[in-house]
């Protein structure tokens, strides 16, 4: 059952944190980076609010969630879309069965009052104007305003905030004094091919080995003639033709192949 509190005299029902098991297998140094990012030195030092930029399917989500369970703080997830609006990002009114209103708060805010680390989804797909609601939060104020309830909601010190991004053409571009509050920039790049391999081990110990090892030498091969795949699509084709295998498909990588990776063979 969803927690309620009492704010101020305002009943609000809070989120629930994601509980998805997020295994990051760290290179580059990210998970230390987004860490520091987040460290406070004293009283007086706020956290920084760091943007994870890079390609669809490489891990940017995983690793804010990694770097918050590294930290002890639960996560929160919020989903950005183009109709995102500023109220959905603070506190949302719902009519309940009852006919009474139930005002609802959004993944951040969830996460603002429970010390929480809020994850802002393909951030550079929401549009200015919800943006504008968050401006507050992601400097020294440290707060929001919720127009609905009329309420200012102080985060809490433990409180911590991530945006990714994806890399490509379908977004919008952030107003010049949201990106100087989103900072540091994070570039997750495709990990290398040794690692890769530890991901597909890691992530995948259902496939059986002998499977495993041809899923291997597929992907090695398609490395080996400049095909960059994302860990998303390596993941996907593995599990893939493993189930495949398991349903008494004859050729199960060459169809897995064909299927996951048409986009990137056309």
């Amino acid at each position: 059952m969803a927690e309620k509190i009492n704010l101020n005299g305002v009943p609000l029902t809070l989120a629930f944190p994601d509980n998805h098991e997020f295994h990051w297998l760290d290179y580059n140094n990210y998970l230390r980076q987004l860490e520091a990012a987040w460290l406070r030195l004293s009283d007086n030092d706020i956290p920084l609010n760091p943007r994870i930029v890079g390609g669809p399917g490489v891990g940017k989500t995983t690793l804010a969630c990694a770097a918050a369970r590294a930290t002890g703080r639960d996560v929160y997830i919020f989903q950005c879309t183009m109709d995102t609006r500023p109220e959905d990002l603070v506190t949302t009114p719902v009519l309940t069965g009852k006919k009474q209103i139930e005002y609802r708060a959004s993944a951040v805010v969830t996460a603002m009052i429970r010390g929480g680390a809020a994850i802002l989804d393909e951030g550079n797909r929401m549009p200015e104007r919800s943006w504008a609601s968050l401006a507050p939060l992601m400097d020294d104020r440290r707060y929001i305003e919720s127009e609905v309830t009329a309420l200012k909601i102080q985060a809490h010190p433990n409180f911590r905030l991530s945006v990714t991004m994806n890399a490509d053409a379908s977004v919008y571009e952030l107003p010049g004094y949201i990106q100087s509050r989103l900072k540091p920039k994070i570039e997750v790049v495709e990990p290398p091919w040794e690692m890769q391999q530890k991901i597909v081990r890691a992530k995948c110990p259902q496939v059986s080995e002998d499977l495993l090892r041809q899923v291997l030498s597929e992907l090695r091969s398609r490395a080996a003639n400049g095909i960059r795949d994302s860990t998303r699509d390596i993941l996907t084709f593995a599990q893939y033709a493993d189930k495949l295998r398991e349903g008494g498909t004859a050729d199960p990588l060459k169809l897995a192949r064909e299927q996951v990776f048409e986009k990137a063979s056309a």
